[in-house]
C-alpha cells in the first residue's frame, strides 16, 4: 500500500493531535526499509506531501539555478587582486562569453584599467 497523500493525509494529521511528525510520517506510510532491514522514516517526502496537500508549492532547488549551472557564486562583475598578486576571472564570466580552454587573450594595460582582448590562433585581435 502506498503512502497517504492529499486530503487523507491532512485528515490523518488532524485526527492524531499530539503525535510527533516522525510518528505521523510512519502512520502515513512514509517509510522505507534499508538493505540491512532497518526501517527509516522519509521525513522530507512526508513534509513535501503535507505542503502539497495544503496547496503550498515551493520551487525545487534545481529551478533556482540559472543557465543550467549548479552551485558556485553569482557573477558580481568585480574582482580583487589576490594575496599573491593575481587576478582571477571566474568561470561564470568565461561561460557567459562562451570561452573554451585554450582561448588566448592579449593583455593591454592602461593608466587605470586592464583590458583583455581575445586573439585568434594567428595572434590577431578579434575586435
Amino acid at each position: 500500500m502506498g503512502a497517504v497523500a492529499g486530503k487523507e493525509l491532512l485528515q490523518l494529521i488532524k485526527q492524531n493531535p499530539g503525535r510527533s511528525a516522525k510518528q505521523l510520517a510512519e502512520m502515513a506510510g512514509y517509510t522505507t526499509t534499508t538493505k540491512t532491514g532497518q526501517q527509516r522514516v522519509k521525513m522530507l517526502a512526508f513534509q513535501n506531501a503535507v505542503l502539497q496537500a495544503n496547496n503550498i508549492n515551493l520551487r525545487p532547488v534545481e529551478e533556482e539555478q540559472t543557465n543550467g549551472v549548479r552551485g558556485g557564486r553569482k557573477a558580481t562583475y568585480r574582482i580583487q587582486v589576490q594575496q599573491n598578486g593575481n587576478l582571477l576571472i571566474g568561470a561564470a564570466y568565461t561561460r557567459q562569453m562562451g570561452l573554451t580552454p585554450g582561448t588566448t587573450f592579449e593583455i593591454q594595460i592602461g593608466r587605470k584599467h586592464i583590458k583583455l582582448v581575445q586573439v585568434d590562433t594567428d595572434g590577431a585581435p578579434l575586435e
